[in-house]
Order: C-alpha cells, then structure tokens, then sequence
C-alpha cells in the first residue's frame, strides 16, 4: 500500500466561502472556514469498511464536552479482535455494518480540556480505559463495571476506537502517565490490566506456582502481573517456540511445545506431581480444558481468559468435584488501570517487549497482515501523528 498523503481536501457543504490556503493552522490542523470565518478542523482516519478494507477518511476533529478531554493519539496497540473484526466482520452478536474505526489499546497527549475538568491539564500523558459504562446497573454498583450491560466500548461496533489522530475521551478514564512509563506502555495498558484482573480474579499470590496456556499477548501480560504478585515459578505453554523462548527470557521458569510435549504433564513434572496453584488460559483457540484441570493441584484454580470463536467443551464435573477445583472466567477489567500504570512505574512489571512491530497509521494494511500472518509476533502498534 502506498504511504504518501492521505489526506484529501473537499467542500463540505454549499455556503463554504473555501479553503484555507494551506490546508492547516498553526497547529498542524486541516480546516476549513465559511463566510463567517468558523473553521472547522480535519483528522486522519484510518476507517474499516462494510467491505472489510481500509479506507483513509478525513473526518471532523472532535470537540471536548465540559466531563472530557481531547486528546492527540500517538500510539495504538492491534488486538486480535480488531484483526478478527477485519477478516471477519463480526464477533458474535457484535456486526461491522458501517463503517468503523478499530484500535482500543491507545494512548496519547491531551490537547483539550472540558470545562469541568480539574485534574488533567493539556500536554499531559495518558492511557485510555475503552469502556464507556452506565455507572447505573447492578455490576456498576459493585465495581463489577467490566460487566455493565449497556458498556460502550471502543472499536466494538457500532462504537469507534482511536485510529484517528484525535478521540474526545472521558477525563475519568483518561489515566495519567508518570514519567518513567512510555507512550507504548500506556497503550499497553489495556491488555496489562486484562491479565492484572486475571491473576487477582484466580488469588495469585508469594510463592505460588502458576501455569499459563499460551503465550501471546494475554499469557505474557499474565505472565508479567504473576511476577508482580509474587508467583515464584511461571510454566509456560504455546505452539510457537520463539513466544516460548521469549516467555523464558522474560521470567518463565519452564515452557512447553504443546503441539510436541504434555502441557498438563510438563507442570506435574516440574511440580514433582503437586500442580499449579492457579493455572491460566490464555489462548484464542477452543481451551484444551481437562489440560488445565490435569494441571492444578488439588484445591487449586482454573481461570478462563481467552476468548475463542467456538468456546462450547466438555468438562469432568467428577474431576472438579473431587480436586475441589474452582474454574473461573475473567473477563476484560475493572478497576485494574491504576494498579496496572503503578507496577509499570515501580519496575515491578515489564510489558514493553511484548510490541514486536510499529507501523504508521498509512500502514494500516500491511500492519494487520503481519499481525495475522507472522506466528511468531505478539503485539503490532500502530503509531498515529508522526
């Protein structure tokens, strides 16, 4: 794909008096302005069609309500649901019927505060949580907001995500980055707090022994918030030898081939046939599920994480029953942003390794390519404004 401009200059609507001569203000912003001098400024988007290809679109810049700011994107992680999105259209009940951006990994620089905003200032640093809740239902009132019903969340259709150089986002879920945690690790945030949630969703705790099925994005940011919760001895299982190289470089203390080796046998192996206490699914594929139970100990925990197209297995009640297992799903966050940028900040976690490629948003194509056909990458970023 082509990687010139991608910008395109249009009439917007009879009444225009035209078009400033270059295209931009002093801040780098394509506007256009009437016979009443009001400009209105342009953004690049990078749009997925009801065709399921990108589009380079210039949309209006959006304005900042007096609860939101506006913030300029620099760095945009690529989810599998987002290439999911792309090959397929649809996840579940969940259908590209227009036209949509993806991207909800993001982080950026604020450049416009509302009205009612007291502690965000323009120029700083920011992660953004994607999910927009009711703060009404019953899961909100818990906490449990990660299950609200009526969430709008970012690059889930019929909502955009942030591959536009600018997203109006709410100041509560704009987080702020300390110094020392990089604009990649703020997009990476998003997926850290995922396998935060996970590992205190399954009581991971100083000294256990844990066990994660897969070592992609999910299972390496699982990987990272173990260490973090004082998990003494990480097994780690894949299909791709390099993840499971990279896992061990990083804190795995043992790996396994499951397409060559046992995984369920390779913990009880390491374990001297006790088990893990709490072992992990993190796969995008349908869960070997009397895998991870063969692999906990007895009294230990399953947890579900990865989302697979077809998710529907046969389970061992009586084995369950009788090791007194507790299975569990995790699901997104809730509440895990804060503690997920303080572990960042502290040096108690490391996630930037996980980010193999970056892109420019001109490359969106080839970016999602990669990300689909090359088994031995993690995570590709898109970076936006450069």
């Amino acid at each position: 794909m082509a990687t010139g401009p991608l910008f395109r200059r249009e009439t917007w609507a009879a009444g225009l008096a035209g078009v400033s001569p270059t295209g931009r203000d002093g801040h780098g912003l394509r506007g256009f302005y009437t016979g009443r001098c009001r400009t209105r400024y342009l953004m690049q988007t990078a749009v997925l069609t009801e065709d399921l290809a990108f589009e380079f679109e210039d949309r209006e810049r959006p304005t900042s309500d007096s609860d939101e700011v506006l913030v300029e994107m620099t760095d945009v992680g690529i989810c599998k649901s987002d290439v999911h999105y792309w090959e397929h259209g649809k996840i579940g009940e969940y259908v590209v019927e227009d036209p949509l951006l993806l991207g909800h990994e993001s982080a950026g620089v604020i450049a416009e505060v509302g009205d009612d905003v007291e502690d965000l200032e323009v120029g700083d640093r920011v992660a953004l949580e994607p999910g927009i809740v009711c703060g009404t239902c019953e899961h909100c009132r818990r906490g449990e907001y990660n299950l609200c019903p009526n969430v709008d969340f970012m690059a889930t259709p019929p909502f955009d995500g942030a591959f536009a150089e600018y997203v109006a986002w709410p100041a509560d879920l704009a987080h702020p980055l300390p110094d020392n945690v990089s604009q990649v690790e703020g997009a990476l945030c998003e997926p850290f707090a995922v396998g935060l949630h996970a590992t205190r969703r399954g009581g991971v705790g100083h000294g256990d022994t844990v066990a994660i099925l897969g070592g992609g994005t999910v299972g390496s940011v699982t990987m990272e918030a173990a260490k973090a919760a004082g998990a003494t001895d990480i097994i780690v299982g894949d299909i791709v030898d390099s993840k499971l190289e990279r896992a061990e470089a990083h804190g795995a203390d043992a790996t396994v081939n499951v397409r060559e080796g046992d995984f369920a046998a390779t913990v009880e192996d390491y374990t001297d046939g006790r088990g893990a206490d709490v072992v992990f699914e993190a796969t995008d594929s349908e869960p070997d599920v009397e895998a991870l139970i063969d692999a906990a100990r007895r009294g230990g925990t399953v947890v579900m994480i990865g989302l697979a197209d077809e998710a529907t297995v046969e389970v061992d009640a009586l084995e369950i029953i009788t090791n007194e297992l507790d299975v569990l799903g995790s699901f997104r966050d809730a509440n895990r942003y804060g503690p997920a940028i303080d572990l960042l900040a502290e040096g108690a976690a490391e996630i930037e390794w996980i980010a193999d490629f970056t892109e420019p948003l001109g490359n969106v194509q080839e970016a999602f390519e990669r990300a689909r056909d090359d088994d031995d990458a993690i995570k590709g970023m898109i970076s936006i404004g450069e």
